[in-house]
């Protein structure tokens, strides 16, 4: 695991549209495509706009980039809480890339029919290769929660299913999510969290014993791949670094 501090959010996200486009650039030099699961919520925003203006969007060969996402609401495309609406608001709408390289949660069909469609295009993508996505984009939520993995549900213990649907009482809605099979095959993981309201969690995260029914966050420990935290001074206050 490799941690990366920055002053603020502003700052974190200039660094990491930096690393992220490197890691673009340096993996199409070894293969055709680039697989990228973007993250929803409001943290990815600002990273999402610097990506979609110069340098990035003149450095960035878009046309080779294949997007996903992490999880999804399962509301309109339309509804401001849809995850893929914002992505597309901010930097999809912006880079010209192929709408056959852009794969969103479908959630104008039943969540778990959309579940499996989903399942099966990551199968197609990734059947009989060592790693699934070349860059996993994640964030955590103040209750140590990722993707829709949230403390104390059953969906935390998925050891088969890459995507799943269910119903989460607390927001009264559907959510369709990756799990942490498929995200822990990924060749990199990156996640950003921001804010001292998150600088609790992260130490239990990260410096805390194992304990993904509290942390989900922690299940994430890609098997041959890459794990980074980019946070801001905030969120990293209370770790033991």
């Amino acid at each position: 695991m490799e941690l990366h501090i920055a002053k603020d959010i502003q700052q974190l996200s200039e660094n990491l549209a930096a690393f992220i486009s490197q890691k673009i650039q340096d993996v199409l030099q070894q293969q055709e495509i680039f697989t990228f699961v973007l993250s929803g919520g409001s943290t990815p925003k600002s990273l999402y706009a610097l990506l979609a203006r110069e340098p990035y969007i003149d450095m960035i060969p878009w046309a080779r980039v294949h997007f996903f996402w992490g999880d999804e609401r399962a509301v309109p495309f339309e509804d401001a809480r849809n995850n893929a609406r914002m992505a597309f608001d901010v930097l999809l709408d912006k880079t010209g890339t192929p709408p056959e390289n852009i794969h969103v949660m479908r959630t104008d069909i039943e969540p778990e029919a959309a579940a499996a469609e989903y399942e099966k295009i990551l199968h197609r993508y990734f059947d009989g290769k060592t790693n699934t996505f070349d860059l996993v984009l994640l964030g955590m939520g103040d209750d140590g929660h990722t993707l829709s993995l949230f403390p104390g549900l059953p969906i935390v213990h998925e050891k088969k299913a890459w995507v799943k649907a269910f119903f989460l009482k607390a927001q009264d809605m559907y959510r369709i999510t990756l799990t942490a099979p498929v995200t822990n095959l990924a060749s990199s993981v990156v996640f950003m969290a921001t804010g001292a309201g998150k600088a609790l969690t992260l130490q239990g995260v990260i410096n805390g014993a194992p304990d993904p029914d509290r942390y989900p966050s922690q299940l994430i420990r890609p098997e041959n791949g890459e794990l980074h935290w980019f946070v801001d001074e905030a969120a990293a206050e209370a770790l033991q670094v």
